[in-house]
């Protein structure tokens, strides 16, 4: 997908005109993804772009970190000169602040539509342990399964504190292997088979989360189902 640079409110051509077709193109990629539910990284990206503008607004200053970071002395003194110059250029000060009022509700748009689409694929996500939960389940195996098919999809995954004393958690997900699941087996027996397998984890927190949509693995169904082990875990050690 097409991205949105960074710096794209500063950089080149500081022309409305020209800023309202370089977003514009880039929501028209975006909403392709979710056309096909293909929600990252578009979601994020739309998300990141949403939030910098809504900063900007709120404070003109950040505009000087729109400019590139690693630069030669000699460029940061012209781009220190060039920023002091805009800021002080109140046409050119109105031209960004016309993009930014212009740009804020369209990105909200289509966030929106971004949102409304996870919201409904989670809905028709859930996630359940196998077996009984151990009390300490900062590692262990997820399990992945579509809805109607035999292909199991086996993650193991770590979850991290973000900060000492914090509550929030980041999930890592490493795919180990695919397994095939009869429809007289259980989910119990596949875990089994993962601890012969696997003896480091002699006995893992083991998750399992069914898709009952068919949807992209990478790009929406794998994002979502960490965010859901995540919230859960989150909520466990609370």
């Amino acid at each position: 997908m097409k991205k949105l640079s960074v710096d794209w409110l500063t950089s080149g051509l500081m022309d409305f005109e020209y800023k309202k077709y370089l977003l514009l193109a880039y929501l028209q990629e975006v909403r392709r993804e979710f056309g096909e539910v293909k929600l990252y990284p578009a979601l994020s990206d739309l998300v990141f772009h949403y939030q910098n503008l809504l900063n900007i607004k709120k404070n003109k200053n950040l505009l000087y970190e729109q400019f590139p970071q690693v630069i030669s002395k000699a460029d940061f003194e012209r781009l220190t000169l060039e920023y002091e110059k805009i800021v002080k250029d109140n046409e050119l000060m109105q031209v960004i602040e016309d993009i930014i009022l212009f740009a804020l509700p369209e990105l909200k748009r289509v966030m929106k539509e971004g949102e409304d689409i996870y919201k409904y694929v989670e809905e028709h996500m859930v996630l359940s342990p196998v077996g009984i939960e151990p009390l300490r389940n900062e590692e262990g195996y997820l399990l992945l399964h579509f809805d109607g098919t035999e292909a199991v999809q086996v993650y193991f995954y770590q979850s991290t504190l973000f900060e000492p004393n914090e509550e929030y958690r980041t999930v890592r997900l490493n795919l180990l292997e695919e397994v095939e699941k009869r429809k007289t087996e259980t989910y119990e027996s596949v875990k089994v088979q993962l601890i012969r397998k696997y003896k480091a984890l002699p006995q893992p927190a083991t998750f399992l989360i069914v898709a009952k949509l068919q949807c992209p693995l990478q790009e929406t169904v794998v994002p979502i189902a960490r965010r859901l082990l995540m919230k859960h875990l989150t909520q466990w050690a609370a």
